[in-house]
C-alpha cells in the first residue's frame, strides 16, 4: 500500500543550502549564508566551464531564490542586485555555450520537431529505453532522485510565460498548466504525484533534497527552463522547451511505466508515468497547435527562438542520458554520491 505523500508543511519547506563546487558556487553559497555580497573576480567568470559543476550549481542556487529560496536565507535576496549581476554574467556564459554547441540549430518549428515525432529504436542516450528493458531497481531510484529536482517543481517555470502570451497561446497554455497543477485537486498536482512515486521508492520526497547528489548535466536541464522562464526576451525559447517536453513525454513515460512495473517500484511510481502517457498525448496537440500556433500568429519573428528552445532541450537531455547510461553500463552510480540502500522489504 502506498503511503501518503509529504505533509503540506514538509513539501512547502525551503531546502537547505549545499556545499559549493568551486569559486562561483562558493561565492553564491557564502553570500547566501552570511547576507553579504558575493565575492568573486572577473577572472573566475572568464575561466568558468559553462557545463561544469561550479557554474551550473551557482546558477541553480541563484535561480532557486525565485522558487522557494533556502532555509535561513532572507527572501529579499531574490532581488539582491549583486546576486542578480552574478546571475546575469553566469547566464551569459551558459547561453553562449548553448548557441556555440548548436551552430546549425533549426530555424523553423517543423524542422525542430519533425525528428521528435518519429520514435527511434533504443538510441544510445535514451534512459527510458534502458530502464524499460535492462534497468535495475537501484538505477530506477537514482533516476527518480535526479529527476526530483525537475519534477518537484514541474510546471512552475513554464507558468512564468503566461503573462507574456496573449489570445490563443495564453488560453491554451493556461489549459495545459491547469492539468499540470492537478485541475483544482492538490493530490493530483503532478509534483505531488512524483512525491508519491519517491515514497514508493523509499526516497525522501522533500523538495530539493537530492541537490547535492545531482551532477552538472542534470543541473543544466533544470537551469535551462529557469533561464528561459525568467526572461521575457526568451519567451519563445520557453515555449519551445515546453513543447519539446510534451512531445517527447508520452513514449518515454510509457517505457518508464513499464520499467517501474518490471522493477516492482510500486503503484504510485507506475501511476506517475502512466498518467503522463495519456495526459501529455493530449497536451502535445494543444501545445503544438494552439500555444505555438497562437504565439507565432501573434509574433512570427519568434519562430527561430521556439526552434532553438526545442533544440537546446534535446541537446541537454541527450547529454544527461549519455552520462547516466555510461555510468550504469559500467556498474557505477550516475550520482555524485550514491543513495542510501533501499530499506523496504
Amino acid at each position: 500500500m502506498t503511503g501518503p505523500g509529504p505533509s503540506a508543511q514538509e513539501s512547502a519547506a525551503a531546502p537547505r543550502l549545499v556545499a559549493a563546487r568551486g569559486d562561483l558556487s562558493g561565492a553564491v553559497e557564502r553570500a547566501l549564508r552570511t547576507g553579504r555580497p558575493p565575492a568573486y573576480t572577473e577572472a573566475s567568470i572568464r575561466r568558468a566551464d559553462p557545463w561544469g559543476e561550479d557554474l551550473q550549481l551557482a546558477l541553480y542556487l541563484l535561480y532557486e531564490l525565485h522558487y522557494r529560496g533556502f532555509e535561513g536565507v532572507d527572501p529579499d535576496r531574490e532581488w539582491d542586485p549583486d546576486l542578480l549581476r552574478l546571475r546575469r554574467e553566469s547566464e551569459a556564459l551558459f547561453l553562449h555555450a548553448l548557441r556555440t554547441a548548436l551552430p546549425d540549430a533549426p530555424r523553423s518549428v517543423d524542422e525542430a520537431f519533425a525528428p521528435l515525432l518519429v520514435e527511434r529504436a533504443d538510441p544510445a542516450d535514451s534512459v527510458s529505453h534502458y530502464l524499460e528493458t535492462d534497468g535495475e531497481l537501484w538505477q530506477v531510484r537514482e533516476y527518480a532522485a535526479l529527476r526530483s529536482l525537475y519534477h518537484l517543481k514541474e510546471a512552475d517555470p513554464h507558468a512564468w510565460v503566461i503573462p507574456r502570451l496573449t489570445g490563443r497561446a495564453k488560453a491554451a497554455m493556461v489549459a495545459v498548466e491547469y492539468d499540470e497543477f492537478g485541475a483544482g485537486h492538490a493530490e493530483r498536482i503532478h509534483a505531488q504525484l512524483f512525491a508519491d512515486l519517491m515514497t514508493d521508492l523509499d526516497l525522501d520526497p522533500a523538495y530539493g533534497h537530492y541537490l547535492d547528489h545531482a551532477p552538472a548535466p542534470l543541473l543544466a536541464t533544470v537551469n535551462l527552463m529557469s533561464l528561459f522562464g525568467l526572461h521575457r526576451a526568451l519567451r519563445g525559447m520557453l515555449v519551445g522547451h515546453f513543447a519539446c517536453v510534451e512531445v517527447t513525454s508520452p513514449p518515454g513515460s510509457r517505457r518508464l511505466a513499464k520499467a517501474m512495473r518490471r522493477c516492482g517500484a510500486g503503484p504510485a511510481a507506475e501511476h506517475f508515468y502512466a498518467e503522463h502517457v495519456e495526459a501529455d498525448a493530449v497536451h502535445e496537440q494543444v501545445v503544438r497547435r494552439e500555444v505555438i500556433g497562437g504565439l507565432l500568429a501573434d509574433e512570427p519573428a519568434l519562430e527561430p527562438d521556439v526552434a532553438f528552445g526545442c533544440a537546446a532541450t534535446v541537446l541537454l537531455e541527450n547529454e544527461l542520458g549519455a552520462r547516466m547510461r555510461t555510468a550504469w553500463s559500467a556498474g557505477r552510480s550516475a550520482l555524485r554520491s550514491p543513495l542510501p540502500p533501499y530499506a523496504r522489504s
